[in-house]
């Protein structure tokens, strides 16, 4: 079994560890370019990575990935959690909102005290397993790290091979919260404020393991080949190790490339957004899409001025609600940019649409003048498909 001891003794450590926190830092700052759409912050974030490579020791190494972590974090900071209809008026408050990555029992992530938090910790947990398991597969010792120290009940190296992987969970978090709701049922919280996750939602968290393992197992075997490089004995740095985990040599032998990072992104189940059933296609299941549907009418139909008066005219009404409401089934939720979330519109677009005529957004999104007048007052808001028409035309995009 290879050790990390042989990379803490010829200082071959601070290199693999600026690397381990380079990838760390590329992930983060994709997050918040792409997914929270703020590239001021994200190109902050990068100059970390450029910070790196003046560390002269380990502890150099991680105050810059500390404060690179503290700007990443900064970002997340008010980040809105959406909760099924049933449960918003059931939440405490401080549920609502992402506020930090560090709980208030602890000072540090351990005991979240919110259901982000708590999920996150559950996911990460299962990394550190799958790290663990991949770094004995690739014959190192697990125990002892490279940038965390030594401690009882602890995997050392594999919470330094986990730093790669905290990107990946982030952003599969973040896409859950962006496009589906919370269930109260699925947390619960202990007398002493410290939030936890439901066993219903625990298993089908366990049930990622398989793709964190497809992430850790390519950097576990990296990692193993460049501490064996790192031997003072010339004729084993010449050996190449097996590649059991991936499979690498096996497929560059058939003439595939291969890739360094697992290209996998997981959907989250989606639940209907009233009363939280799983298994739904839409935003409802079977029995809340009638109530849905009729509440959808009563909107309408409180706009009596809107009411056609010919039947001609009736029949024109009734067809272009009869074309919009299949668009809006046939519509496909994930056509969306990522940055073009519920609360960038409400947040950045809206507030650009009052500079707008209203013939404009009409004929932008192709709906009557009367509706197109409430959308830019703010008194309505237009579905999810007409997002991207509405960012066009007020000359909204990610990088505004």
């Amino acid at each position: 079994m290879i050790s990390c001891r042989l990379a803490l003794e010829n200082a071959t450590a601070l290199r693999l560890s600026r690397e381990l926190i380079a990838w760390k830092i590329d992930g983060q700052a994709a997050i918040v370019r792409d997914m929270l759409d703020n590239s001021a912050a994200a190109e902050a974030i990068l100059r970390f990575k450029a910070e790196l490579a003046e560390t002269e020791d380990i502890d150099a190494v991680r105050l810059t990935e500390a404060l690179a972590a503290k700007l990443y974090w900064s970002q997340w900071a008010n980040l809105p959690i959406r909760w099924v209809r049933k449960d918003e008026d059931r939440v405490p408050a401080n549920w609502k909102r992402f506020t930090s990555r560090i709980s208030s029992i602890t000072h540090s992530p351990r005991l979240a005290t919110d259901p982000v938090n708590a999920f996150m910790n559950v996911l990460h947990g299962l990394c550190e397993a799958e790290c663990r398991i991949a770094l004995i597969a690739a014959g190192l010792d697990a125990e002892i790290g490279l940038m965390h120290r030594d401690a009882p009940s602890r995997s050392s190296a594999a919470n330094d091979l986990q730093e790669i992987l905290r990107p990946s969970v982030d952003s599969w978090v973040l896409h859950w919260i962006q496009t589906e709701p919370f269930r109260k049922a699925d947390f619960w919280e202990d007398k002493n404020g410290n939030c936890r996750v439901g066993l219903p939602l625990a298993k089908k968290l366990c049930e990622t393991a398989d793709t964190w393992r497809k992430f850790a197992a390519p950097v576990a075997e990296w990692l193993a080949q460049a501490i064996w490089n790192s031997s003072r004995n010339v004729a084993k740095r010449e050996q190449v190790l097996p590649t059991r985990l991936t499979q690498r040599r096996k497929s560059e032998g058939r003439g595939n490339t291969f890739t360094m990072r697992a290209n996998i992104f997981l959907r989250p189940p989606k639940i209907c957004a009233v009363c939280g059933a799983e298994g739904v296609t839409g935003r409802h299941c079977g029995e809340c899409v009638t109530e849905a549907a009729r509440r959808t009418m009563a909107d309408i139909a409180s706009l009596s001025h809107m009411k056609p008066k010919s039947k001609k005219e009736k029949a024109r009404v009734s067809k272009l609600l009869s074309n919009h409401a299949v668009a809006n089934t046939w519509w496909d939720q994930s056509s969306l940019p990522r940055w073009l979330t519920e609360e960038c519109y409400i947040q950045r677009i809206q507030p650009l649409l009052k500079g707008k005529k209203v013939r404009e957004i009409a004929a932008a999104i192709q709906v009557s003048q009367l509706y197109a007048g409430f959308i830019r007052s703010g008194r309505r808001r237009p579905h999810a498909r007409h997002w991207q028409a509405l960012a066009t035309l007020v000359g909204f995009s990610a990088g505004t």
